[in-house]
């Protein structure tokens, strides 16, 4: 599949908006934090979501009409994510604003946590929902983005942290690193599991003929069409690998290595390593389209 710049940063920004709000509310239950922290890092969350929010648009080809993506929400999880992240936005601004007021009340924190998980599902599931994209077709696809999700999310709650409340900050860093460990396995296990996967479909049973080799020689069309651009994404083989190189570096291991090797948890060590594994996540959702292999590339090989 081809990867599209504008999926990649909304599904990597409101994964780490929504796993900051869990680490939020996660300190809130635990009673740590205040609302100097809780304030501050609401309107970040927001920020992080309403970026996200904003990318979506560019997919669009014609944004005007943006609202009818939730009309399908009975059969459609595009359509419920759709719904759930205003949803989502409305709860993080209200559990905010109830800090600013000095009234937070626990409804508020766990409508806006069950909305933050409900939202993981949602994006995930659209995805995983496809059964003729193996290499999503699988509950690790939903597991994956609420993994690292809720594992950027507390890297961003640990540098705001270190820069409005001290003692959360190396919690948060324990809590990163553990769940980061969960998502770098679960990335792992993802990756193994694809490179098994066998193609359902060939040469031989699209077109009906029983033959033991055949070979397509030409396309039937001198250029390129909505199925060759949308469906392969055209890079060589070489940037598929550095990609992936760069994702299992980033997206744990030096971000890790940053943070245990730095003599002192400040907010500069902390948001280098944010923007590490960020752009190691932006790697990973990159790599998670170009291996899924779409069939009906088996046509379209001969230009792919």
């Amino acid at each position: 599949m081809r990867p599209a710049w504008s999926v990649l940063l909304l599904t990597t920004l409101i994964g780490a908006g929504q796993g900051l709000y869990l680490a939020l509310f996660a300190a809130e239950l635990a009673g740590l934090g205040g609302s100097t922290l809780f304030v501050p890092a609401a309107a970040v969350s927001l920020a992080l979501l309403g970026a996200g929010l904003a990318a979506s648009f560019f997919h669009l080809g014609r944004p005007e009409r943006a609202w009818r993506s939730a009309a399908m929400w009975r059969t459609s999880w595009l359509s419920r994510e759709v719904i759930v992240l205003p949803a989502f936005m409305a709860a993080v601004l209200a559990w905010g604003a109830a800090h600013a007021l000095g009234e937070p009340t626990l409804a508020l924190g766990v409508a806006g946590a069950v909305l933050a998980l409900a939202l993981f599902v949602c994006t995930g599931m659209i995805y995983a929902c496809l059964p003729f994209l193996q290499e999503w077709r699988t509950p690790l696809t939903v597991v994956n983005f609420t993994l690292l999700g809720s594992a950027s999310g507390l890297t961003a709650a640990a540098a705001l942290a270190a820069h409005l409340h001290a003692p959360l900050a190396r919690p948060y860093v324990i809590a990163a690193l553990a769940v980061g460990a969960l998502a770098y396995v679960g990335r792992l296990a993802s990756m193994v599991r694809n490179t098994r996967l066998r193609p359902k479909s060939t040469l031989a049973t699209a077109i009906g003929v029983k033959h033991p080799r055949i070979v397509q020689i030409a396309q039937g069309a001198m250029g390129g069409s909505f199925n060759t651009r949308e469906f392969f994404h055209g890079r060589p083989r070489e940037v598929v690998r550095a990609v992936r190189w760069t994702l299992l570096a980033l997206v744990l291991p030096v971000p890790a290595l940053l943070l245990l090797l730095s003599g002192k948890l400040t907010a500069p060590v902390l948001g280098a390593a944010f923007l590490l594994q960020y752009a190691g996540l932006l790697a990973e959702r990159w790599y998670f389209f170009a291996e899924a292999k779409h069939p009906q590339n088996l046509y379209y090989q001969a230009i792919s």
